[in-house]
C-alpha cells in the first residue's frame, strides 16, 4: 500500500498479482513484478520517533456505551486508560512498570477489572480499580496461579476466567462471585495436553461456555453449569478436528462456532443448542474466525483472513448473506469487550496495514465509519512509507509459500540492495499485513525485507500447519531460503548482503539458519530464540513443554528428532556476526538459551554480542528497551550488511 491521508480515511491498495480465492488458487509471482516506487521525500525514520506512535489494545465498552477502557503505552508502559466513546478525553488510570491487559467494566460501570503480571513473568492476578481512578486492589492475590481472560455474566454477579497453576500445564475454568469474592474452579483437567478457554455466559448466568483443546489438533465445545460444575460436551467429530465457541446469541439459543472439519480449514458455523445441530456459514480454504452477535441477535460477524489480510463480514442470521459494510481494506479486527457492538448497534473495530499504525474506528448503525483514535507520531504521519507487497513463490519441493515483501523507495534494479529475512514466531503463527516497526525501520534505510509464511504457519489449513512436524528447522528453513532466492530473481538484492532477524521461534530459525546454512547469511539478530530443545524442556513453562512435544514428539523415543532440530548441533559452523537480545524473566524461552549460545560462540572466537533486559519477559514492553532493541538491531545490520 502507498500511504495516503489517514486523517481523511482514504486508503489506496497496491498489490503484486491478484487475490486468490483460497490457498490452492495462488499463482507464482513474477519476480520482476516486485518493484520500487519513486518518492523524493523518502528518508530514514528515527527509532525513537517511530516508537512514539501509541499502541492501543484490549478495549472494553462501558455498560452505558459512553466510555472505552483500553490498554495503551502512551507513557511507555502498557497501562490502563479510559477515553470517551468518540476518542476524546483520554485519561491514564494506572501507572505501573508491569503490564496490564483484558479490562472489563463491572455491571454498574463503577469499576474496571483487569489482569496484571510481575516483570513479564506472565503470572497474572485479577485487579479492580475505580473508573474514576484511585488505588487498585488485587482481587485474587495468587502468587502460584495465573488468572486470565475475565468475563462477567450478563447480570454482573459472576466473573468467569481462566485459572492456571504455575507448575501445571493446563488452564482450567474458574468463577468468582463478584460481591463475595469467593472463587470456585469448575474444571479439573487431568490430561497434560488439554486446556480450557472461557468463551461466554448463557444469558441467565446458569452456564459458562468454553472450549477444551487437546494438543494442536483436537478441540470441542462444552457447557458448564456453574452451580454443579458439570461439564456437558456439546460437539463431536470423527478423527481430528478443532471446534471452538466464540459467543452465545442474546436469546441463548445459538452458539457461534469455528470448526476445521472441512478438510482442515477453519470455517464458521451456527450451533442450535436445542437440536445439537450445526449450520455452516462459510465454506472457504482461507481462515474464517467467528466474532460476535449484534444486540438484537439478527446479525453476527466473522473475520476472514485471506493470506494475512483480514476483512470483517456482517452476516444476516436468517439468510446468511454477508457484507463487509464498506470497511477499509487492510487488516481489520474486532475491538471492544464483552462485544464490539454497542447497544445502539454501532461497531468498534481496529484497522491497520503496512503503512498505517493500528487505530480504533467506529462503524455507526447507519454505515458511517469514523476514526476515533489518532495514534501516529507527527514524524510518522508526515513520512512516506513504501507498503508491503504480497508475493507467492515455490519452495525447493514445489510447495507454494506466501510472503510479504517491503521494497525501499527509489531502489535501482542493479543487485546491490541488502536484504533482511524476518521469520515469524510460533511456529503455529502467521505474519500478517500489519504495521511492522522492524520492517519500516529497515525499508526506510534501504533494506529489502521479506517475511515468509513457511510450512508450519497457520492460515493455510491444517495440512500446511502440520507440514513441519518433527522437522523444525528443516524444510521450513528451506522455505525461508527459497524466499531469498526469489528476491535474487528480482534483480534488486545482493546475495552477499543477506541478514536474518527473528524472535521466539523466529529466533530459533535465526540460530538454525546461521548454523545449518552459514553460507547464506552475513548478519543475524536473535531475540529470545531456542538453541536446545532439551534445555527448553528443562526450563520452560509447563504448558509450553506440552506444546513442544506436539511439534517434536516424545523426548525419549524421539531423541534423534530433538537433537537434529536443535541449533546447538550446528551453531559452531556459523559465520554471521550475531546479536542476541533476551528478557531476563522470559518463561517461554528462558534466558538459559541465550546464555548457552553466547558462551559457545565466544569460546569459538565468533562475533557475538548479547543484551539482557531486566524485568522483561517474552518480548520487550518498556519503551526504553524497545528503543534500545531496535536501535541496536538496525545498527548491527548497518555495520555488517552495509559496512557502516
Amino acid at each position: 500500500m502507498v500511504r495516503s491521508g489517514i486523517g481523511a480515511g482514504a486508503f489506496l491498495l497496491v498489490c503484486v498479482g491478484a487475490f486468490a480465492s483460497g490457498p490452492a488458487d495462488r499463482v507464482v509471482t513474477a519476480p520482476k513484478s516486485v518493484a520500487s516506487e519513486t518518492n523524493a521525500a523518502s528518508k530514514a525514520l528515527p527509532v525513537a520517533e517511530l516508537l512514539q506512535t501509541v499502541r492501543v489494545g484490549s478495549t472494553s465498552w462501558s455498560p452505558d456505551g459512553q466510555r472505552i477502557a483500553y490498554v495503551g503505552n502512551a507513557s511507555g508502559r502498557l497501562n490502563l486508560w479510559v477515553m470517551d466513546a468518540d476518542g476524546g478525553g483520554a485519561r491514564q488510570l494506572l501507572k505501573s512498570n508491569d503490564r496490564q491487559a483484558s479490562p472489563r467494566f463491572t455491571k454498574d460501570g463503577k469499576e474496571i477489572v483487569y489482569v496484571q503480571d510481575k516483570g513479564g513473568d506472565e503470572l497474572y492476578d485479577l485487579y479492580a480499580v475505580a473508573t474514576a481512578g484511585g488505588e487498585p486492589r488485587n482481587v485474587t492475590k495468587t502468587d502460584e496461579v495465573s488468572e486470565i481472560s475475565p468475563i462477567f455474566s450478563k447480570d454482573g454477579r459472576w466473573l468467569a476466567f481462566g485459572s492456571k497453576v504455575k507448575k501445571e500445564p493446563s488452564t482450567n475454568v474458574a468463577v468468582m462471585e463478584w460481591g463475595a469474592g469467593t472463587i470456585k474452579v469448575l474444571t479439573h483437567e487431568t490430561d497434560p495436553k488439554a486446556s480450557w478457554d472461557v468463551a461466554d455466559w448463557s444469558p441467565d448466568g446458569r452456564y459458562v461456555f468454553a472450549t477444551r483443546s487437546v494438543g494442536l489438533e483436537d478441540a470441542d465445545v462444552y457447557r458448564i453449569e456453574v452451580k454443579s460444575g458439570v461439564a456437558e460436551k456439546l460437539t463431536s467429530h470423527a478423527g481430528h478436528a478443532l471446534v471452538g465457541v466464540s459467543e452465545v446469541s442474546p436469546d441463548g439459543k445459538t452458539l457461534l462456532l469455528t470448526s476445521n472439519e472441512k478438510g482442515g480449514y477453519q470455517n464458521v458455523a451456527l450451533f442450535d443448542l436445542a437440536k445439537k445441530k450445526m449450520r455452516w456459514v462459510t465454506d472457504t480454504q482461507w481462515e474464517a474466525i467467528p466474532g460476535a452477535f449484534s444486540p438484537k441477535g439478527d446479525t453476527f460477524t466473522y473475520t476472514l483472513n485471506a493470506d494475512g489480510r483480514t476483512t470483517i463480514q456482517f452476516v444476516d442470521v436468517k439468510t446468511l448473506k454477508s457484507s463487509d459494510r464498506g470497511l477499509p481494506a487492510g487488516l481489520n479486527s474486532e475491538a471492544g469487550a464483552p462485544s464490539p457492538f454497542r447497544g445502539d448497534g454501532s461497531f468498534l473495530f481496529s484497522h491497520q496495514d503496512s503503512t498505517h499504525a493500528p487505530n480504533l474506528y467506529l462503524l455507526s448503525a447507519s454505515g458511517a465509519v469514523k476514526q476515533i483514535t489518532h495514534t501516529e507520531s507527527p514524524v510518522l504521519t508526515s513520512s512516506p512509507l513504501p507498503g508491503s507487497q504480497l508475493v507467492t513463490y515455490k519452495s525447493f519441493d514445489g510447495r507454494m509459500i506466501s510472503a510479504l515483501v517491503w521494497v525501499p523507495f527509489n531502489l535501482k534494479r542493479d543487485g546491490t540492495a541488502p536484504v533482511v529475512v524476518m521469520p515469524h514466531g510460533g511456529p503455529t503463527a502467521q505474519t500478517v499485513d500489519s504495521f511492522s516497526p522492524r520492517a519500516i525501520l529497515l525499508v526506510s534505510r534501504g533494506y529489502v525485507v521479506i517475511a515468509p509464511n513457511v510450512r508450519g504457519s497457520t492460515g493455510y489449513g491444517m495440512e500446511f500447519q502440520k507440514a513441519n512436524y518433527q522437522d523444525l528447522g528443516g524444510a521450513d528453513l528451506k522455505d525461508e531460503i527459497a524466499g531469498v532466492d526469489f528476491l535474487k530473481a528480482t534483480g534488486l538484492i545482493d546475495a552477499k548482503k543477506v541478514g536474518i532477524w527473528g524472535g521466539s521461534y523466529g529466533g530459533f530459525m535465526t540460530l538454525m539458519a546461521i548454523g545449518k546454512t552459514p553460507e547464506v547469511w552475513a548478519a543475524a539478530v536473535d531475540e529470545y530464540g531456542i538453541l536446545d530443545w532439551y534445555t527448553m524442556l528443562e526450563h520452560e513453562e509447563a504448558s509450553l513443554q506440552e506444546y513442544e512435544k506436539t511439534l517434536l514428539g516424545d523426548p525419549v523415543k524421539d531423541k534423534a528428532v530433538y537433537e537434529g532440530a536443535s541449533p546447538l548441533k550446528y551453531i559452531r559452523s556459523e559465520r554471521a556476526p550475531l546479536l542476541v537480545l533476551q528478557g531476563e524473566r522470559d518463561i517461554r524461552v528462558p534466558k538459559e538459551e541465550a546464555e548457552q549460545v553466547v558462551a559457545i560462540l565466544k569460546k569459538e572466537g565468533k562475533t557475538v554480542e548479547a543484551v539482557y533486559y531486566p524485568e522483561e519477559g517474552h518480548g520487550f514492553i518498556k519503551r526504553e528497551n524497545q528503543v534500545d532493541e531496535l536501535t541496536r538491531s538496525v545498527a548491527w545490520f548497518d555495520r555488517y550488511l552495509k559496512g557502516n
